[in-house]
């Protein structure tokens, strides 16, 4: 369908995204991408709300689904999710603990309306009729820092941290009798029955964080604020690119010789360099399943990244899509991430049902786009808060790779560090 487009300068820039952020919050259906100066490439930011077509489906047919909507409307915008438990579609798997969230396992929508800022210019589309002045108008009006206020939210987690040392080595014993080489085992900390203002601790968690793939997400009653590093899978043209992250150190910004004695640690670590490496390896083959025969290598392994709150090992894996692998079965064939299973994907896929409590839903999923030339970006839902306005469920998943050789103790400080930003933005 056509587009009219608006594009305009703002005078203030900052004040714009806050505005679309808003905005977007206001939908039923909304979504606001932030790449905070580090992706969405020449977008700033890019916002979809209202929902002219909605996709929703269950593990059975989703990307068969996914599929056809792909082809259906190629030549236009679709935004959306893919949680986790896609895995019962892609492999023989079940999920069967419990979801207080309550995300579809898929869903995709067509926007009304599609913002964004490049360039420092603001561009609006919007479908047939709708027009894109009256967009700028309401954008205009908007005061974004009328009722950011949300009192504070303690968590509470659902697995001890006895319960987590004890699955630690339970893991490491599968590793020494050969059932697999790596697993990520999440745990995850909630609230029940509290009222947050989901703009303003998406808002706190993003000056946290300040990660290139942030995203906040409402579908009707349920949101995801999120502050992830990590890219999943991007398609520009036929090339398509992951960027798997093993490998984390708290940053110290008081003492600049300290950070830095940080960040060597991590380049240093045989440990981190072995998860981050067995990841790669995943990534690879996944991608060789829809690539030409010998495109797919490592552009950068081991990279060292900086973020306000952590250092990061980010590698970065691209392979060239065959002419006749349709660009929706590769995203199928590499979903789950290798970065939120472990290796043998389907091994670590099955322990990790076994000894987590929680379903993950939409944490270790993925968010993003589909623009009108095919192309696609989504991140790695991770670093992230899932709220369900209507029960009052708050839910924040952490975890990370367990090998041979993680200590017990210190894989828990680890993700007591990844929740340490959402604690901040829930003031838990």
């Amino acid at each position: 369908m056509p587009r009219r487009i608006l594009r305009v300068v703002p005078d203030d820039l900052e004040l714009v995204k806050k505005q679309l952020l808003h905005w977007a919050a206001g939908q039923e259906h909304g979504m606001f991408l932030d790449g905070n100066e580090g992706t969405t490439d020449a977008w700033t930011c890019l916002v979809a709300a209202g929902a002219h077509w909605v996709l929703e489906r269950q593990a059975g047919t989703a990307f068969n689904a996914l599929r056809e909507a792909y082809d259906a409307f190629r030549g236009d915008w679709l935004f959306g999710f893919m949680c986790y438990d896609l895995k019962n579609e892609t492999e023989r798997l079940h999920s069967g603990h419990s979801d207080s969230i309550g995300f579809p396992d898929m869903a995709f929508f067509q926007p009304t309306t599609v913002a964004g800022i490049r360039g420092g210019i603001l561009e609006i589309q919007c479908l047939n009729d709708d027009d894109p002045d009256a967009v700028w108008q309401a954008l205009k009006s908007l005061n974004p820092s009328d009722g950011n206020y949300c009192p504070p939210v303690r968590l509470q987690p659902r697995m001890t941290k006895a319960g987590y040392l004890e699955r630690v080595d339970t893991i490491r014993e599968h590793i020494a009798a050969g059932d697999l080489y790596e697993m990520n085992l999440c745990q995850e900390f909630f609230a029940e029955g509290v009222n947050i203002n989901s703009v303003g601790v998406f808002e706190r968690l993003n000056e946290l964080s300040r990660a290139p793939f942030a995203t906040f997400l409402k579908w009707e009653n349920r949101y995801l604020l999120c502050g992830s590093p990590e890219r999943f899978l991007r398609k520009q043209g036929d090339r398509l690119i992951s960027q798997p992250i093993k490998g984390t150190r708290k940053r110290n910004l008081a003492d600049p010789v300290a950070d830095e004695t940080l960040r060597r640690s991590l380049i240093e670590s045989e440990k981190d360099r072995a998860e981050n490496v067995m990841i790669v390896d995943l990534v690879r083959n996944d991608l060789a399943r829809n690539c030409l025969p010998g495109s797919v290598v490592v552009d950068e392994l081991f990279g060292i990244y900086s973020f306000p709150t952590v250092h990061q090992m980010i590698s970065t894996v691209r392979g060239d899509l065959r002419p006749d692998a349709h660009p929706i079965d590769a995203l199928r064939d590499a979903f789950p991430m290798g970065s939120m299973t472990g290796a043998p994907k389907v091994m670590a896929m099955e322990l990790i049902e076994k000894y987590e409590l929680t379903r993950r839903g939409l944490y270790s999923g993925a968010v993003g786009y589909i623009d009108p030339d095919g192309n696609f970006d989504f991140n790695v839902v991770i670093r992230s808060i899932l709220y369900n306005e209507k029960t009052g469920y708050v839910s924040v998943q952490v975890g990370g790779a367990i090998v041979y050789d993680s200590n017990p103790e210190e894989e828990y400080q680890e993700c007591l560090l990844k929740a340490e930003a959402m604690r901040k933005s829930l003031k838990s």
